[in-house]
């Protein structure tokens, strides 16, 4: 049966929309580094905005290798303009109207196809999620991001609160290696196993009670390298990733999370905490 061509024209559309205001973020982002526009925490969320635009157009449907031409133009064009012209002054105004809210906002929801990541640049004494996505293996609930405090870096953790079972030994992060398979891998599940990338945690602590599911009085908290978290920038938003809990006797339980605007994510918390 033949698609619907409105739908399919619609879809299009959608793209193409999402297209362009990657472009148009690239661009300013691109002058920016160039002719030094705007002060840091601007520059931060204009960096998360545009993740947040590529992270759309290709939910939209547009091509991950267009999307990299289409980042090429836009820095060839921002090579080309004159700093101090009078075009480079609109757009610097406009961006500074545009971006002015961004600064007195503390919280922002990152959503995906089917999962999202809340953000919380807000200062805290205590460990509290700064970046995070919640889902459950089995009965026992997980959450999975950054944690951080106003005295500690942020740190890519997963926390979970067992139900019933014994606890596991070991915890690992697997995701697609982008290395060895430069092409997002689009089938709600891992690729082949000589696609994958794997990380494992370096350390587990008792988890804070602020990092816990409310109703849930304990957990364990393990703690992942630096390179994971930029591992996971990466992917294709549309991508996803398991934290895989190995037990004693070589079982695995494993829960599956969707890599979304997880880099967006991050450059709305590099604006400061709050």
């Amino acid at each position: 049966m033949a698609g619907d061509p409105v739908a399919a024209q619609a879809a299009s559309g959608a793209a193409s929309g999402a297209a362009d205001r990657f472009y148009e973020r690239s661009f300013v982002l691109a002058a920016n580094e160039r002719c030094g526009l705007f002060q840091p925490q601007l520059t931060a969320a204009l960096n998360a905005s545009t993740w947040q635009a590529r992270g759309a157009a290709l939910r939209a449907g547009a091509d991950p290798r267009q999307l990299s031409e289409t980042a090429a133009r836009a820095r060839a064009r921002a090579a080309a303009a004159a700093c101090d012209s009078a075009d480079m002054k609109t757009v610097s105004g406009r961006v500074k109207t545009a971006f002015a809210g961004w600064s007195r906002t503390a919280r922002m929801n990152f959503p995906g196809d089917r999962a999202g990541w809340s953000a919380d640049r807000a200062a805290y004494s205590r460990p509290t999620w700064r970046l995070m996505q919640g889902t459950a293996v089995g009965a026992s609930p997980v959450r999975f991001g950054l944690v951080g405090a106003m005295d500690r870096a942020d740190q890519l953790t997963a926390v979970v609160s067992w139900q019933g079972r014994s606890r596991p030994t070991g915890v690992r992060l697997v995701m697609r290696d982008t290395t060895v398979a430069p092409r997002p891998w689009l089938a709600r599940e891992l690729p082949p196993a000589a696609q994958r990338r794997v990380f494992w945690a370096s350390g587990v602590t008792t988890a804070d009670p602020g990092l816990l599911v409310q109703g849930r009085t304990a957990g364990q908290a393990w703690r992942f390298p630096l390179a994971a978290a930029d591992a996971l920038s990466g992917l294709d938003p549309r991508e996803v990733f398991t934290v895989e809990f190995v037990f004693r006797d070589g079982s695995v339980a494993r829960t599956v999370f969707e890599a979304g605007d997880f880099a967006a994510g991050r450059a709305f918390l590099a604006m400061g905490q709050t």
